[in-house]
Formats: structure tokens, C-alpha cells, sequence
């Protein structure tokens, strides 16, 4: 026997019966039927945790001494000025979701300084924290500066 004569035996009491339809039920739509076996995410939340894994964050710079006292010497310039100069502070902020973090720049015009807090505000309303900054610069910086 061949095998196509041992499948017609296999079901010979339903090979010869017209295909089943409901009386009650249309048939379901071709496009619809094929949606039943498109691909879902079985893993919710994975594309998101690949993403954030592949999200670079940068280590933080310790500066130096020659780093702390260039800092510094800009701070008391910063004390001294009568006005309110524009300055462009850098600083490191810490990433709230993985080790590291990124490093930014603000220009705004200064607006006070809070020794005791050790914050810089800005007129904008960014507070910079004096033991995150990485770098002051401004006009007010390099005026008045010739002094051998």
C-alpha cells in the first residue's frame, strides 16, 4: 500500500464529507485569521531594558589639586563681583537610573551664592552644587586679571 492509500483508509469516514460551516457564524476574514499568529511580546519591558543597557554614561572626574584651587580662585571672584555675571557653570549630575552619570553646561546669569549649602542659583532657576562642579567660565573670569 502506498502511502496516499493508507491516509485515504486513515479517514475514509470523513474524506468524502463536504467541509464543515456554521450556520450561525460567518466566516472569519481572511486578514483576520492571519493576525491570530502574528508574532507578540512575550517579554514585556525587554526592548526597554536592552535600550537602557545600551545608554552611555560617563564616570565621574575627580579634579586635581591644581583643579580645586583654579576653582577656587574663581569662586572668590564670583564672591567679589558686585553684579550679577553671566557665567557658564559645568557640572556632573548623577544618573537617577544606572552608574555614571553626564556632565553639563548651564549659561545663565548668577543670582546668589549659598555658602552654606555650597549651591551656585542661577537666575533661571538651576541650582549648581559647588562639590559637582567641574568648571566655571565667563567673561568676569578673564577681566581685571593681569596681575603678575
Amino acid at each position: 500500500m502506498t502511502r496516499m492509500e493508507d491516509r485515504k483508509e486513515n479517514f475514509s469516514d470523513i474524506i468524502d464529507r463536504p467541509h464543515p460551516t456554521s450556520a450561525a457564524h460567518r466566516p472569519m476574514p481572511l486578514q483576520d485569521r492571519a493576525a491570530q499568529f502574528s508574532p507578540f511580546a512575550a517579554l514585556t519591558g525587554y526592548d526597554a531594558a536592552i535600550a537602557e543597557a545600551d545608554r552611555i554614561t560617563q564616570t565621574r572626574h575627580e579634579p586635581g589639586d591644581w583643579e580645586l584651587a583654579e576653582l577656587n580662585e574663581k569662586l572668590r571672584l564670583l564672591l567679589a563681583a558686585g553684579d550679577h555675571p553671566v557665567i557658564t557653570g559645568t557640572y556632573f549630575q548623577p544618573d537617577s537610573r544606572k552608574q555614571g552619570g553626564a556632565y553639563v553646561s548651564v549659561t545663565d546669569r548668577l543670582k546668589k551664592i549659598r555658602l552654606p549649602e555650597r549651591e551656585l542659583l542661577l537666575r533661571g532657576g538651576a541650582v549648581i552644587s559647588l562639590d559637582a562642579v567641574s568648571g566655571l567660565s565667563g567673561s568676569i573670569f578673564s577681566q581685571g586679571n593681569d596681575d603678575p
